[in-house]
């Protein structure tokens, strides 16, 4: 999925560069599709949570519940359909079924990669998380220590990638922004632009 570059600038001194693959949503069927998989989502994620409180309805949820009459619902004729089902099953297999379809549920489908840029503290890089459970993956480098941001370029299979690096002092290998996503030249040399602009404009 092609790769585009959202840029911030909140004030004379801070920069913000995102590279996402996620897609964009413009059109009226790509929203209509948006918020379907999203009630998708939240139908399944009920369905799981359905499915476990009945395969343990005899510990926690037997007795009539402070606004639910649990009795009432297990003896209604969804109720009966559902705990049929769920007894076919060993609780091992109904977590381990259970944990595939969460993390189907949560997983984000898309990554985004950020480089925070803040001139006289340092920049901050950024990589998303596979799903909305978990935070994503940041490193702070301070200005002290960064020598200098460059484009190389290096072999991937067969091809060239072209890449943004940090240059921290002391660190024998570079840091790669970006690493995941791997944008195009044109969004690297905008970033690398961008980036040194805001960093040592007060020096130049």
């Amino acid at each position: 999925m092609p790769s585009r570059l959202i840029l911030r600038r909140p004030s004379p001194t801070t920069a913000s560069f995102t590279v996402s693959n996620a897609s964009r949503h413009t059109s009226t069927p790509a929203k209509i599709l948006f918020y379907f998989q999203i009630l998708l989502r939240a139908i399944v994620f009920s369905l799981v949570v359905v499915v476990n409180v009945a395969k343990h309805r005899d510990a926690f949820f037997y007795q009539d519940g402070t606004f639910i009459s649990w009795p009432t619902v297990w003896a209604s004729a969804p109720g009966v359909y559902v705990c049929r089902i769920v007894e076919a099953y060993t609780p091992w297999a109904i977590a381990l079924a259970s944990t595939a379809v969460i993390y189907g549920v949560f997983w984000r489908g898309y990554t985004e990669e950020s480089l925070l840029v803040i001139r006289g503290l340092g920049i901050q890089t950024s990589t998303s998380s596979a799903t909305y459970l978990s935070k994503a993956s940041t490193r702070f480098i301070p200005t002290t220590q960064i020598q200098d941001i460059v484009i190389h370029e290096a072999f991937k299979g067969f091809e060239v990638r072209f890449y943004l690096a940090v240059i921290v002092e002391g660190e024998g290998e570079m840091v790669v922004v970006f690493p995941t996503i791997l944008p195009g030249r044109a969004i690297l040399e905008e970033v690398w632009r961008g980036s040194r602009h805001c960093l040592y404009e007060s020096k130049s």
